[in-house]
């Protein structure tokens, strides 16, 4: 925005734009020449063509004709009263060039000055050196009508600097200079072509040439020099949508500072952010609900906000429009918290587009991704999306370092997770310390199931806003033998019959599927999509065997080739291991989905449902709050979850899947039962959803315990007064009278204080007495630092501390087993099944950068990379400094398992590592050719490649190589940053060259 060519533009740009709408002059002769130049200057300006490329803009404007009524001739009877005015009396002899266009060289300016009589103001054209550009400013004054020398070309000023610098003697640009050229983009291609001289010319000659020359021969000289000069290719299209950006953010910003109810083009964000939504999401309306939501007077007065509504009603879409605020306008980070692994990967992807378009920078924190603690950017805003455990090892990396008050938003996705084991804790944890260490970090939690919210309300200071609209109706349904019957409250019983089901089975049919799953599925399927949740992985795979053993034939011609391709794709991913099952079941367009799945396998299958390719998952309850996955019936196998009864938490989240909006009008859920869970289920149906409870308390080493760590080594708190003053803020604070069994919370407190203790995680920095215990100051130590930063689980630091220590008297080096062992969990040790035989084979050969090392120990890859990229941050402790380098090496190796040079690729979002293959193959084998590469290309060249995909690759490698430019030059400035405290002397400012 700050280039020169458009900054000097403006000085012609009514008579420019009536001159592009009228398209390029003919050329002409004599008086039709001057005639049809006096009609184009008369012309009143019209608007510019929304086409026009203006690429090849002709910077000369109206004045590139020598005739007698033109510009120079204009110039020359200026000049001549210039000369003959007696009282300035100037003769011929004196150069008129240099009076009138002289440069001031204590402001580096280029003085162009009128006059005339008739010209009172002085024009300047500033000519600044800036470090970060070069750009011309106009500082020009004129009264209206005297327009002559305010109308000068914006091509010519270039070339009147450079005649100054000839005249100098400078017939080059210094280094100094051409570093600066060369570092700005539009006007690096702008070559300044040297008139051309003759050859026996001296600079002595030249120069007294140029002085005997008048204007009218220097402005000659410069539009001929300059109509040689290649036209830069500005794109003022380009450059007028980024200024119309700047100008709506700029408004949404004062908007928003306000009080006022003008929510502005697209609620208070700019119109190009509906646009984007249109674009790649096909929103083109938000919901009556969406709209009062995000409205609410308690979010323009940024308080915090909890809203709840069923599956599918669009909740996520409110909280992008926030987050979209908080980055654009307010300049502040945001941290959106996710449950799962996918649903941050998919978030990413969708947002990684937005990003690159509206100029924030999008970073993943999960698995073993995410940087302690972020970079620190002076310009780009950035959106961390995370998992749990990473979103509170980001909270603690910016508490620690003083950077809290950068965080402005913090969303939360599925809420009522806060009361659900461990995981929930530390969520618990995250958002206890945002509230205590910042009074401006703005909280939005949503969730479908939330019941107790006035504890959830009290606990985050927040306002609560909800509403049942779903956008696709949702019909429940009880199957019961062959009879179907529809859920419904107001009945007597709780539900209404609806109809027998039609099916005509064999005896090996009745025998093999008693509860009527083919004949369900078969009402559906290949047409519309169909999940089937089973109780455990087994009866997944069990029920997609059996279903395809009874389907028609005539379900393998639906689509089959692109079945046929995904097949060759998943043997690809699975290292040509494919299940035998998956073998026999995708040809029907089946499949199951579970956690024994890899994650790149998992994620194949998922993209494969989402194209239609599949239209069958059986499945179990994790794929209820996993990866947005809709389908037009949902089918439950069984009323249970393992040997556990349904919660109606998980029931609502199941059903939830049905029903997709824009595709279905309708979603059904049908429940399979049997008449001895009868009254069960008919109390499942009309209980209230459960409650959330803390497990703050009740997860001891990962909950309590480490909070209070955590407490200490980040400097929180510092005794035990403190302490309780913080635990009484904590959900667990809010419930304790119900959950605490008797104790007191001062009590716990105590209690888990002395226990850190005990395990020498922390100490007193001085004996104290009995009555002076709660005031006296605590410290964390070395060993409870390391089990900070690596957020390990504290049941186990002490046990591992003694491992590591012993296993640097002999650590084996040959292979990566002896590392992969001192890194496997403690909690995962009854999972591992090593197969020694496997082990036995391939000792002498093993290379963990191509094959899969966890096949060896029996442990899926993503719990061995989980823990190594805990222990990698070992750092803590200088004893085991031979980990940190060795572990660093493995975490790499082992989030990827694939070959080096497809790690690059494997950095993107969406790209697992078949379609890093495919896309090595083809010739994109750096972040820099995906960056550039064309969508279309790439799907006419991959295989199996949507449009939609395409496009999100590319938008996810031009925001990690984005991301990593900026890194970069963030880290180029902080090494030419002189420090602040040299000895003796005050920091001088260094100035950008």
């Amino acid at each position: 925005m700050d280039s020169p060519g458009p900054g000097i533009r403006r000085r012609v740009s009514a008579r420019k734009r009536s001159r592009r709408s009228a398209g390029p002059p003919e050329p002409e002769q004599g008086e039709e020449e001057e005639e049809e130049e006096g009609r184009r200057r008369r012309r009143p300006g019209s608007p510019e063509p929304p086409e026009y490329d203006d690429s090849g803009e002709d910077m000369f404007g109206d004045y590139d004709s020598f005739a007698e009524n033109s510009f120079l001739a204009q110039v020359g009877d200026l000049e001549q009263k210039y000369m003959q005015s007696p009282e300035h009396k100037i003769t011929t002899t004196q150069p008129a060039f240099g009076k009138l266009c002289s440069k001031n060289t204590e402001t580096n300016e280029l003085d162009v000055i009128a006059t005339d009589s008739n010209l009172t103001e002085v024009k300047t054209l500033n000519y600044c050196y800036s470090p970060k550009s070069l750009s011309l400013q106009e500082n020009l004054i004129i009264r209206p009508g005297d327009d002559l020398l305010y109308d000068v070309p914006c091509s010519q000023a270039l070339y009147f600097e450079k005649i100054k610098d000839s005249s100098n003697g400078l017939n080059k640009l210094s280094a100094k200079e051409s570093d600066s050229l060369s570092s700005h983009q539009t006007l690096s291609e702008i070559p300044l072509e040297q008139p051309q001289e003759k050859k026996n010319s001296s600079p002595k000659s030249t120069e007294s040439d140029m002085s005997r020359r008048s204007l009218k021969d220097c402005l000659k000289s410069a539009m001929t020099g300059n109509a040689k000069v290649q036209t830069p290719k500005f794109s003022k299209s380009k450059q007028m949508k980024e200024a119309i950006l700047s100008e709506e953010i700029n408004v949404a910003k004062r908007t928003m500072e306000s009080s006022s109810d003008d929510l502005g083009p697209f609620y208070s964000l700019p119109s190009k952010v509906r646009d984007l939504f249109v674009q790649y999401k096909g929103i083109k309306k938000l919901y009556d609900w969406q709209h009062t939501c995000l409205t609410l007077t308690c979010l323009q007065q940024r308080r915090n906000l909890i809203y709840s509504l069923p599956t599918s009603g669009g909740k996520t879409l409110v909280a992008e429009i926030l987050m979209l605020q908080e980055l654009l306008c307010r300049q502040k980070n945001v941290l959106m918290i996710l449950p799962y692994v996918a649903i941050v990967q998919e978030k990413i992807s969708s947002l990684s587009s937005f990003g690159v378009e509206l100029g924030f920078f999008v970073e993943e924190y999960a698995g073993s991704k995410g940087r302690f603690p972020p970079i620190k950017r002076r310009g780009k805003k950035s959106l961390y999306i995370a998992t749990i455990e990473k979103g509170h090892g980001l909270i603690n990396s910016l508490i620690e370092d003083g950077r809290i008050n950068e965080l402005g938003l913090v969303v939360i996705d599925e809420l009522h997770m806060i009361g659900e084991g461990s995981r929930g804790a530390i969520l618990e944890i995250t958002l206890a310390k945002i509230l205590y260490t910042s009074k401006t970090t703005q909280i939005i939690g949503m969730s479908a199931t939330l019941n107790n919210v006035e504890e959830l309300q009290e606990f985050l200071k927040a306002e609560y806003y909800s509403s049942k609209f779903r956008p696709v109706e949702l019909k429940e349904y009880l199957k019961i033998n062959d009879t179907i019957y529809e859920v419904d409250i107001k009945a007597e019983k709780g539900y209404t019959f609806s109809r027998l089901l039609k099916c005509k089975y064999s005896d090996n049919l009745k025998k093999m599927d008693p509860d009527h799953l083919v004949a369900l599925v078969t009402e559906v399927i290949p047409h519309y999509s169909c999940l089937v949740f089973c109780p455990t992985k087994k009866n997944c795979e069990n029920v997609a065997e059996m279903i395809c053993k009874f389907l028609n034939k005539d379900y393998l011609k639906h689509r089959e080739k692109e079945k046929c391709d995904f097949l060759k794709n998943l043997k690809n991913v699975s290292n040509g291991g494919l299940c035998p099952i998956l073998k026999r079941t995708i040809p029907f367009g089946v499949a199951y989905h579970h956690s024994g799945l890899t994650s790149d396998e998992r994620k194949v299958l998922e993209e494969a449902y989402a194209t239609g390719v599949l239209c069958l998952l059986t499945c179990t309850s994790t794929l209820a709050a996993g990866v947005n996955l809709p389908a037009r019936r949902v089918i439950l196998r069984a009323p249970y979850i393992a040997n556990q009864f349904l919660k109606r938490n998980q029931y609502k989240q199941m059903i939830g899947r049905a029903g997709r909006a824009g595709i279905d009008t309708v979603g059904e859920s049908i429940l399979i039962l049997q008449e001895k869970d009868k009254d069960l289920v008919l109390g499942l149906l009309n209980s209230p959803l459960e409650n959330c409870y803390s497990h703050l308390g009740q997860e001891i080493t990962k909950g309590i315990q480490s909070l209070l760590l955590s407490l200490i080594g980040l400097k929180i708190a510092r005794n035990l007064e403190s302490i309780y003053q913080f635990m009484c803020s904590t959900f667990f604070g809010i419930q304790q009278k119900s959950l605490s069994e008797g104790k007191s919370l001062w009590e716990i407190s105590r209690q888990a204080l002395a226990s850190l203790i005990e395990k020498g995680l922390l100490q007193r920095k001085s004996v104290c007495k009995n009555e002076e215990e709660s005031q006296c100051d605590l410290q964390i130590t070395k060993l409870g630092q390391a089990s900070l930063k690596g957020t390990l689980d504290l049941a186990y630091c002490g046990i591992l501390y003694k491992d590591l220590k012993k296993g640097l008297e002999g650590l084996v080096l040959e292979s990566y087993l002896h590392l992969i062992y001192l890194t496997t969990p403690y909690d995962m040790v009854s999972q591992c099944k090593p197969d020694w035989m496997i082990y036995l084979r391939q000792f002498n050969h093993l290379s963990p950068a191509e094959q899969k090392v966890a096949a060896i120990v029996g442990v899926s890859e993503s719990l061995i990379t989980k823990k190594a990229s805990g222990q990698a941050v070992k750092k803590e402790l200088e004893e085991f400094w031979v980990y940190r380098a060795l572990l660093t090496e493995l975490t790499k190796k082992m989030s990827y398992c694939v070959k080096a040079d497809l790690i690059p690729l494997m950095e993107v979002t969406g790209v697992l590592e078949a379609r890093a293959k495919q896309l090595y193959d083809a010739g994109y084998k750096t972040l820099a050719h995906l960056v550039n590469a064309d969508p279309e290309v790439l799907i006419r060249t991959i295989k199996h490649l949507s449009r939609r995909q395409a496009k999100q690759i590319v938008s996810s490698a031009k925001m990690l190589l984005n991301e990593k430019a900026a890194a970069l030059q963030e880290e180029v400035e902080d090494l030419l940053r002189p420090p602040p405290d040299i000895p003796g002397i005050t920091a001088p400012i260094l100035q950008e060259q």
